[in-house]
């Protein structure tokens, strides 16, 4: 799927075709609260010491005529969160020690299980939206067949993947140091997400699992 979805997001960057314009990406943009989940370190997934995974459900209008994962790339991009991609998510639990990660769905539905063995299990479809802190662990149980995820990142920031055991404590000394983003993926300079990470950090108002 990744080198189909590649070709194919060459082939629109260079005809136009199917993707959005600026002001369509501003118009399929929907208002909705953000849905906040803090997990514990486990021992082996460290998860965020302070911040909480960030969902918003169908946030994103995804009609027909364009393709879903153009209008996702192209609204990250315009918030500054780039570096993208088209796949699926791993099977296997893993996280990002130094970077902070989007995750938009495109197409499909998925069960994704984030915070590590003893996280939670939360059902994303298209046009649901993640935000993931550095540190925070995440792995496909199931989904559809045509599952599509686009993912991104922020501007600062080094992608490493992270799975083992003996990532651990390295990764306890990056992970707060990724600083707080700029933007939202979603939302740009007013977004929830920005407020979700400093107020909740500090009053910790965030739905406890793990």
């Amino acid at each position: 799927m990744a080198v189909l979805e590649s070709l194919k997001k060459m082939a629109e960057k260079a005809t136009g075709m199917a993707r959005p314009s600026r002001s369509q990406v501003k118009e399929l943009v929907r208002s909705r609260k953000a849905n906040a989940f803090s997990f514990k370190d486990d021992g082996v997934i460290p998860n965020h010491p302070r911040w909480p995974l960030v969902l918003y459900r169908g946030a994103i209008s995804l009609p027909g005529n364009l393709d879903p994962a153009a209008i996702i790339e192209d609204l990250f991009d315009e918030n500054g969160w780039g570096d993208s991609w088209r796949n699926g998510i791993y099977d296997y639990v893993h996280y990002h020690s130094r970077i902070h990660e989007v995750l938009g769905i495109a197409r499909g539905t998925g069960a994704v299980r984030f915070g590590g063995n003893n996280g939670r299990t939360i059902q994303l479809k298209a046009g649901d939206v993640a935000i993931l802190p550095a540190g925070t662990g995440h792995q496909c149980l199931a989904a559809s067949t045509d599952f599509l995820v686009v993912g991104a990142y922020p501007p600062s920031g080094t992608y490493d993947e992270c799975t083992k055991s003996e990532d651990h404590a390295r990764a306890l000394k990056t992970i707060p140091r990724v600083g707080r983003p700029r933007k939202d993926p979603v939302y740009g300079t007013k977004g929830p997400l920005l407020s979700a990470w400093e107020a909740l950090s500090s009053r910790r108002k965030t739905r406890r699992a793990g």
